[in-house]
């Protein structure tokens, strides 16, 4: 499944949810709530995720007339939270939600052409998550479908299911955050021999970024919520993949890089933020993207106690989630840069920064003006307006946490 693939949050089901779950919400506490449902969009294939508090229960099956992927979990409510549903995917067309039985949930899908069961897995929770239930689609031919079809051909829990854990008598695992502090690592881009991007007045930019970082720090740190680090504090050189291995190592929950541009032209002016995309917004957001990655990242977890094709489920749920926190912290960035200076049109752009690609640490770039523009070089050489720069980056880094307390939507 690709690596990027596209993530839906599934929604306009509110009305059958409250229509159709009145009882069901009611139900037996020890039930597990189901408290999102996403797609993702791969090469012939779709992943379906749901989220829950607690183990599930499932029977999963195939019917025709029309074609239908149902999947019934068992002892499960769904939280009425649910809205806005997407159906952008080569697969799935819809879904509807109902009862099955006296304790349990029925989705169904519609398909738009046959497809059957990939794989399942069960997850158990890990990092941020709590459990997932992940079913995988894949397209296929009408009488390898209809071959399927039918109650006969179910997946159950004790049928044909690769579960991620080997044991887990837990029902009701709640997600590890005992941190009682948001970890922010703060990354000045370029360093030691690496002077970056050069000022028209010959300025280095690792200098620029370095001093805006410890602005940015100092401001932070006013906050007692929050606890700061910095991936360089003087003049060194350190390699892009030591960068993201400083914010893993400080288990980070958030991550900004700190760079100034430079262009030809030098009447460009203006701020910019960078997320994470392996297909870059336009040609000047690959251009940028191919002069800072001076070295490529492998992005590890350590999964050593589960096989590969677990591992690789987990790390690309762990990249999704962390490439919409990623965009959702850019969104607050971008608002409230704009209202202390010039931001460029189009201001949240996508390339792949290599500082950019830890799995499981939301992270963005921020290029703080031109230093090819000889206005916006003298203005960041200012103490005065970096710190201005600095107070607009923390409100921005305070709208997402406060924005974080709610659950994950992702």
């Amino acid at each position: 499944m690709s690596g990027l693939m596209k993530i839906f949050n599934i929604g306009k089901l509110c009305g059958l949810l409250i229509c159709g779950f009145g009882l069901l919400w009611a139900g037996n506490a020890s039930c597990a709530q189901v408290t999102n449902l996403r797609f993702g969009q791969g090469i012939g294939t779709v992943r379906i995720v749901f989220d829950a508090d607690s183990k599930v229960d499932y029977k999963v099956f195939l019917l025709n007339d029309p074609e239908r992927l149902v999947v019934d979990l068992k002892n499960a409510v769904v939280d009425k939270k649910l809205e806005n549903i997407h159906e952008e995917n080569s697969l799935i067309s819809g879904a509807r939600i109902g009862s099955a039985g006296a304790d349990g949930v029925r989705v169904v899908f519609d398909l738009q052409k046959p497809a059957v069961v990939k794989k399942m897995l069960l997850l158990p929770p890990q990092s941020n998550f709590r459990w997932r239930f992940v079913v995988d689609l894949e397209v296929a031919s009408a009488r390898e479908f209809a071959s399927l079809v039918g109650n006969k051909h179910a997946f159950t829990n004790e049928e044909n299911v690769k579960t991620a854990a080997k044991s887990s008598k837990s029902s009701a695992v709640a997600p590890k955050n005992t941190k009682k502090k948001y970890v922010i690592v703060l990354d000045p881009g370029h360093g030691g021999v690496d002077p970056g991007a050069i000022g028209v007045s010959g300025v280095y930019e690792k200098h620029i970024t370095l001093a805006m970082a410890r602005e940015l720090k100092a401001v932070l740190e006013k906050n007692r919520n929050y606890k700061i680090y910095l991936t360089r504090n003087r003049d060194i050189f350190i390699p892009l993949r030591d960068r993201v291995k400083i914010a893993r190592r400080y288990d980070a929950d958030l991550f900004l890089s700190i760079h100034a541009d430079s262009a030809a032209n030098r009447k460009a002016t203006g701020l910019s933020v960078y997320t994470l995309s392996e297909k870059a917004s336009d040609k000047e957001a690959a251009a940028l993207a191919e002069k800072e990655n001076k070295a490529d990242i492998v992005a590890g977890l350590n999964f050593a106690e589960h096989s590969k094709e677990v591992s690789d489920i987990l790390l690309n749920l762990a990249q999704r989630e962390t490439l919409n926190r990623s965009s959702e912290f850019a969104t607050f960035l971008v608002a409230e840069m704009r209202k202390s200076t010039h931001t460029l049109d189009n201001t949240h752009r996508f390339a792949g920064f290599a500082v950019l690609k830890a799995p499981d640490v939301p992270s963005v770039l921020m290029e703080l003006g031109y230093l090819s523009n000889r206005y916006e070089e003298k203005q960041l050489q200012q103490k005065s307006y970096r710190k201005k720069l600095a107070i607009s980056a923390s409100r921005a880094i305070d709208r997402y946490f406060q924005n974080m307390k709610h659950a994950s939507v992702f």
